[in-house]
């Protein structure tokens, strides 16, 4: 099948038995790790360790009690692996646990003044650019958020994202029309607080790199219908105000505006690699039909 083609009943079916062969590879194959072994924790990466359903199964079903998964766990992730490889062999003490994705450039406020004026944009900088920003996200824009360090890894984590309302139904439609391009049947992640997590998702919900999908809980899917899959479940990313206070204040804003905790959240970039500097984020708000960009403080609107 080419990219973009036409998909027929027979493609979903040939996608939906590739998962369930995969989801059971991984069960058996971890599930023999762990009584082999006795051990609880496992650690995996590899790009498979992507698929976000099957990680939740091997956790459920493998006997591990914690499975950690890098942020960038395919091939790019191998540079942090050399790292850590040559540090150890150098005898460098432990290492604290990696709790961050955001090991990319970030840039100052200067940078990005500068920028928007070199394309002759206008912003504003609000006093409370958080509380700003979720009254924008309620009333249904889409707004481009680009704070602090480039995320390290395919998952946009609050560095370099484009958010949306997750209460309206139609977002999925709307975001594939107007700057993803998606396939429909592709859904959208949140980013939920993690002290909120447990209300809205079952099982062990912290995934601060977005590596996990979660049932969300029967009583609430219709309110946020724009990330929850069709068997009910959603891949979410919870966020603590200790790892990223930023971005953690936004969603409470949201969550005080509307009652919801949770933010939806898709990759900052339109069918190229995810925004970077301050002119990758301008020009992609700019070529596509984002309501604002909110850059270092300052609120860029069209």
């Amino acid at each position: 099948r080419v990219k973009y083609a036409p998909y027929s009943k027979r493609d979903e079916d040939l996608a939906a038995s590739a998962q369930v062969v995969l989801e059971k590879t991984l069960i058996h194959v971890a599930s023999h790790l762990q009584r082999k072994t006795g051990l609880s924790d496992l650690a995996y990466a590899g790009g498979v360790a992507l698929n976000c359903q099957g990680n939740t199964l091997l956790l459920e079903r493998s006997g591990f009690k914690r499975v950690f998964i890098p942020p960038s766990a395919g091939d790019s992730g191998t540079a942090l692996g050399c790292a850590l490889l040559v540090a150890n062999r150098a005898g460098e003490p432990d290492h604290a646990p990696l709790t961050s994705a955001r090991l990319g450039p970030s840039f100052t406020r200067a940078e990005v003044d500068e920028a928007i004026a070199r394309n002759g944009l206008r912003c504003r900088r609000p006093d409370d650019l958080a509380a700003e920003v979720a009254k924008a996200l309620a009333s249904g824009k889409i707004v481009g958020w680009f704070e602090g360090r480039l995320e390290f890894g395919p998952r946009a984590l609050g560095g370099r994202s484009i958010l949306a309302d997750p209460r309206n139904a139609d977002m999925r439609n709307t975001l594939n029309s107007r700057i993803k391009y998606r396939e429909p049947f592709r859904p959208f992640a949140a980013s939920v607080l993690e002290e909120h997590a447990g209300e809205w998702f079952e099982g062990p919900v912290r995934a601060p790199f977005m590596l996990f999908a979660y049932p969300a809980r029967a009583a609430i899917r219709q309110d946020i219908p724009a990330v929850v899959h069709r068997d009910g479940t959603c891949r979410i990313q919870t966020v603590s105000r200790d790892q990223d206070p930023t971005y953690h204040a936004l969603i409470s804003a949201f969550h005080k505006e509307t009652g919801v905790p949770l933010v939806l959240n898709t990759s900052f970039n339109e069918n190229e690699p995810i925004v970077c500097t301050p002119r990758d984020a301008i020009e992609c708000f700019m070529s596509t039909r984002m309501d604002l960009l909110a850059m270092e403080g300052a609120l860029i609107s069209r």
